[in-house]
């Protein structure tokens, strides 16, 4: 009776009942034991588990190897894990149900390693004892910890001991094999399979999903013979991992339409969903729908839906979900999703701001994800000092042997400018993956450095280290910074993709292949290469040779790329300025006018140009003719003194970049205080003569800016760094590292 309700959801009444047989003199055995610790571990009830220990040890059961097994077990679940590991070194006699119980408990626990040592001494005391469930555990633990060389050991133990027909080991070969193997294998195992369920199925969708096979992922999705609420969940998140958000917002609604049941997890995967897409009234919407639920009060959801606000322009709620929760100052994750969005709003005075905080104030909640974040952050705003305080915390604590954070650092020091730093990093770094590599290649093109970067190549080559698709974009826009004309070897590269590394080009690449093909002049070549794309090429592959065009002056090739631009994405905020813009470079400025009221009827707003500069540790950004800084009388009556500077050098402004029907003194007069004018001249009247004067911009500079910051060079007998979207320009003695060609 007392097993039959513990078993039954009547756990409470099994106490009770045992409660009375002690008083009627009955006494317990082996069996009642085993109830009683079943009816404590499904009610987590670890006190009276406690004393049942207790009980069993007086009455001298303990030394039963079920009674122990069913302690271990309630001790694993309330995660009293080294309770469990002691009882188990304690036991006289084990079965092979206490080895299965422990190296379970470990391998949900994260303690990998210790799984493997006990399957060691497992084989060493008794090899005729391993059964599936101990293969299938370690197996999940060898996924989880990405052990390749242990996987492949107990993958080769488990057919000598004829468990490879097994549906349990079966279906943790697939998981191991998606996440440390090659999609070959996967694709293998499963066809050999005869059995198969729906956690078979299932781990198929997760296999192809880690492969970025979305594609073929709903193929086996919708061939399922039974789906449930995980199978959904699975393609769901899925979705997410592979950043497509607006494929997993429509298998939400088909949920809903369905009636499917609606977990923590699917809704955080949907939250996340709408942050990827990072769409204002979806967001408000999904966000609406969590609330009326009520779901809002789960800690995993609020955290997804305050990372959603912070990804979707939504400061303000953010905020208001981040001081709502008494442990937002506990939670790690979400100070790092505030920070992030704050960087991304360009609010750098409160990204700082929070860091600084997070800083002196709770040092040791910053784990390694926060770490590589902030790093992160550091390094998009060129804050070198403050970067560097969190390398030295790095140091501190440990971190820097976590392959996450060295990738940061690496990073960080290559956007503030400084590659000597940043290449210490990398050669420091206690191992390597392919991320690590990738960050080094993007260093040296940032510095335009594309022969150092081909070199780095070449040292991946030589060590067998296999690309993936960001490290052949990266090869690729090297070619773009070379000393010599490398375009053939570049185009022998873009070919061997798919043949040598199994990589299909995408847009992309072509739009990095037609860049480089612009840049050395080839732009009849490079418009060639786009026609012949085996698929619908997107608009960046044609923005890529629009811009080769404004470089090399080809307005004939750039007319038509334009045209293509605006065929294909009507709707983008960028495809109305370009309209706009041409056709104020043509002096058609009624139909301009039309189109900047057709964006502000629709509310599309241009994205802001804006440069700033670090000083005494601050932040201070400006915009396009900005007189909001303290300062600003200063700056404005020093940037004229040093316009009349190099007009007296030579200095010639180009009114064409001012696409506004105004008299010519006034397009003067709007190029002279561009932002990026304005920080340099705050920077050179802020900062010691001789030291050079470092800029950061959102966007690039314009053809004016460049050819002014060259005769400031020039007058002010200073070097001037500006990191712009293209990479890093150095002024010096009128000539910028960048060769005019940006």
């Amino acid at each position: 009776m007392i097993s039959g309700l513990a078993k039954s959801n009547c756990e409470n009444e099994a106490v009770e009942l045992f409660f009375k047989m002690r008083e009627s003199g009955i006494e317990p055995n082996e069996f009642t034991f085993v109830a009683l610790l079943t009816a404590c571990m499904r009610l987590l009830d670890l006190d009276m588990g406690s004393q049942i220990h207790a009980f069993s040890v007086k009455t001298g059961y303990i030394d039963c190897t079920y009674i122990a097994n069913a302690l271990m077990g309630l001790y694993g679940k309330c995660g009293c894990l080294d309770f469990a590991v002691q009882l188990f070194d304690e036991m006289p006699n084990r079965d092979i149900a206490s080895w299965n119980t422990v190296i379970s408990r470990v391998v949900k626990e994260g303690m990998y390693d210790k799984s493997f040592e006990l399957f060691h001494d497992m084989l060493s005391l008794d090899e005729d004892r391993v059964d599936y469930f101990t293969l299938s555990s370690l197996l999940v633990a060898c996924a989880r910890s990405f052990s390749i060389t242990e996987g492949r050991m107990i993958h080769a133990y488990a057919h000598k001991v004829g468990y490879t027909s097994n549906l349990s080991v079966n279906n943790a070969l697939i998981e191991f094999h998606s996440k440390c193997g090659c999609l070959k294998d996967v694709e293998t195992l499963f066809g050999r399979m005869h059995v198969r369920d729906v956690f078979t199925w299932t781990e198929m969708i997760n296999a192809y999903m880690g492969f970025g096979l979305v594609d073929m992922a709903l193929a086996i999705f919708e061939r399922m013979p039974e789906k449930n609420c995980i199978s959904y969940n699975t393609l769901l998140s899925g979705y997410c991992q592979n950043s497509e958000g607006f494929k997993a917002l429509k298998l939400f609604c088909k949920m809903l339409e369905e009636r499917m049941e609606l977990t923590d997890f699917t809704l955080t995967s949907v939250i996340n969903a709408c942050g990827l897409m990072m769409d204002l009234k979806i967001s408000q919407q999904i966000h609406a729908f969590v609330l009326k639920f009520g779901f809002g009060s789960n800690d995993c959801i609020e955290t997804a839906l305050l990372d959603m606000c912070t990804r979707s322009g939504r400061m303000n709620d953010a905020e208001k979900i981040l001081h709502r929760l008494p442990q937002y100052k506990s939670s790690s994750f979400m100070l790092t999703s505030m920070i992030c969005g704050y960087a991304r709003k360009s609010e750098l005075d409160k990204a700082i701001s929070l860091i600084s905080w997070w800083q002196y104030e709770k040092p040791n909640l910053i784990d390694e994800v926060a770490l590589a974040s902030i790093l992160g952050v550091c390094g998009d705003l060129g804050f070198q000092n403050l970067g560097e305080q969190f390398h030295c915390q790095a140091l501190k604590y440990g971190f820097l042997s976590e392959i996450g954070v060295g990738n940061a650092t690496l990073s960080m020091y290559s956007k503030c400018g400084d590659m000597e730093q940043a290449i210490k990093v990398f050669d420091g770094m206690f191992k390597y993956d392919i991320v690590s590599w990738n960050c080094l290649l993007a260093a040296h093109i940032l510095h335009r450095q594309g022969d150092n970067a081909l070199n780095v190549w070449k040292n991946m080559q030589k060590l067998g280290i296999q690309p993936d698709t960001i490290t052949c974009f990266l090869i690729i826009s090297a070619y773009k910074h070379t000393n010599a004309n490398l375009v053939e070897q570049c185009q022998n590269f873009f070919l061997s993709m798919k043949s040598l590394y199994k990589i299909e080009p995408n847009s992309d690449h072509y739009a990095c292949l037609v860049s480089v093909l612009g840049y050395w002049d080839l732009l009849e070549e490079a418009e060639e290469t786009i026609e012949n794309i085996p698929f619908e090429p997107k608009a960046s592959v044609w923005r890529a040779l629009l811009d080769s065009c404004r470089i090399h002056l080809n307005p004939t090739i750039g007319r038509r790329a334009a045209k293509k631009i605006l065929s294909i994405e009507p709707q983008d905020p960028s495809t109305y300025i370009l309209k706009s813009n041409l056709y104020s470079a043509s002096g058609r400025w009624h139909c301009s006018e039309l189109v900047k009221q057709e964006m502000k009827e629709k509310g599309i707003r241009k994205f802001p140009g804006r440069s700033w500069i670090i000083h005494e540790n601050k932040v201070h950004s400006f915009f396009g003719r900005d007189k909001s800084h303290s300062q600003s009388m200063d700056i404005c009556s020093a940037l004229e003194i040093l316009f009349l500077e190099c007009l007296k050098a030579g200095y010639v402004p180009d009114t064409s970049f001012v696409l506004h029907e105004v008299e010519e003194h006034q397009k003067t007069n709007f190029l002279l205080y561009h932002s990026g004018k304005i920080a340099v001249t705050y920077g050179l009247i802020t900062s010691r003569p001789g030291k050079p004067v470092k800029v950061n911009k959102n966007i690039n500079l314009c053809g004016d800016c460049h050819t002014f910051l060259k005769y400031i060079s020039v007058v002010t007998k200073r070097e001037i760094h500006v990191r712009d979207a293209s990479g890093f320009h150095c002024f010096v003695s009128g000539e910028c590292s960048c060769g005019d060609y940006w």
